[in-house]
């Protein structure tokens, strides 16, 4: 077994760990780990590791090394569960290893949640594991899609549907930071299809083509061009996770910014600059399970899952015309697109998919 894992007080350290599988126990089922997506997005739950406990779904035993959660596939190799067979393929949160063992509990002809109690505190969401031949989201020509994009469109869905909930507070333009994360771009491309708002990137100027190329930013502004920002009233969506950003962007609009929704943290290692009070409304932080779980109560499972799946189709479609999946297999393809990811030189179009098996292993 292989862990790759990441120094918890300092993202830049990082190792890889062998061992022997854990022997499953009464009751759990042991993970092979097939592969798995890399992105922006996963070097955020490592900077929230502490706050948002994203440590804790798979602990290390040691306090100061942790394992970084990633979306992906993995095939159950062994079983003590009559519910669980072995051989079946799953999808889900995994760690950056090549081994899991879980406890399944709730299951379902969908699939299982992990009900180990470690886990047990977490939202429900990042614990459930989806039988991909049962799953009406898969597709095995798109498995790639699936672990790159479906994580973040869901949440870009989500985001998107909760700003048309409230009437996007009263604003005619929505302003979304990192531009040209996937984050971002989903959110852009479910945006895009609503009338009455107008949709403006925030981006570096080294994206800022990319981010026009896609066609579903009516404007795009770089961070060093704030001013150029359109009048309000304005929602800002922030994804960059950026204090410099965010209060350059406060102080453009002020009364006239009528929400302020953070969501990531594209830009965690930027240094924060002297706190000072933020014009406009306070920012309000956008926990996707919140938000799943209002939904599953508004419509009922089935009806999220209608909506969510109808609009991942006509995304899939849309990406296809701009992402660049790379694979790459091994610790050394993992650690290499790690550190890429930490300086933040990938390229937005491109997509890793990883394992830290061997080619063909």
């Amino acid at each position: 077994m292989s862990d790759f894992q990441v120094g918890r007080s300092d993202l830049h350290e990082y190792r890889v760990v062998d061992s022997e599988p854990p022997d499953v126990q009464g009751g759990q089922a042991l993970l092979r780990v097939e592969s798995f997506a890399l992105t922006a997005n996963n070097i955020t739950y490592g900077a929230f590791g502490d706050t948002l406990s994203y440590w804790a779904f798979f602990p290390t035993g040691d306090p100061e090394w942790g394992r970084i959660p990633v979306w992906g596939h993995a095939a159950v190799v062994a079983s003590t569960h009559d519910g669980v067979a072995e051989g079946a393929r799953v999808y889900g949160f995994l760690p950056m290893s090549t081994h899991l063992a879980v406890t399944p509990g709730r299951i379902g002809e969908r699939g299982f949640t992990d009900v180990a109690p470690h886990r047990a505190p977490m939202a429900g969401a990042y614990n459930q594991y989806s039988l991909v031949e049962a799953d009406p989201i898969h597709d095995r020509a798109h498995e790639d899609h699936r672990m790159l994009l479906w994580p973040l469109f869901f949440t870009s869905f989500l985001i998107d549907d909760f700003l048309a909930d409230n009437g996007f507070f009263g604003a005619r333009t929505v302003v979304v930071s990192s531009a040209s994360s996937k984050t971002a771009v989903g959110t852009a491309f479910r945006l895009a299809r609503r009338e009455g708002v107008e949709v403006t990137g925030l981006t570096s100027a080294r994206n800022a083509g990319f981010v026009e190329g896609l066609g579903v930013y009516d404007r795009v502004v770089t961070y060093d061009d704030v001013a150029a920002l359109p009048g309000g009233p304005a929602a800002f969506v922030d994804i960059a996770g950026d204090d410099g950003v965010r209060a350059a962007v406060h102080r453009a609009y002020g009364d006239r910014l009528a929400h302020s929704m953070a969501v990531g943290a594209t830009h965690w290692d930027q240094p924060a600059p002297a706190v000072e009070p933020l014009p406009g409304p306070a920012p309000e932080f956008f926990f996707a399970p919140t938000r799943i779980a209002e939904r599953t109560t508004d419509w009922g499972p089935a009806g999220l899952d209608e909506r969510i799946a109808a609009a991942w189709r006509e995304y899939v479609g849309f990406c296809d015309g701009w992402v660049d999946f790379r694979h790459g297999h091994g610790p050394d393809a993992v650690a290499r697109v790690y550190a890429e990811l930490l300086d933040g030189g990938i390229d937005p179009a491109v997509g890793h998919i990883l394992s830290l098996w061997p080619e063909g292993a």
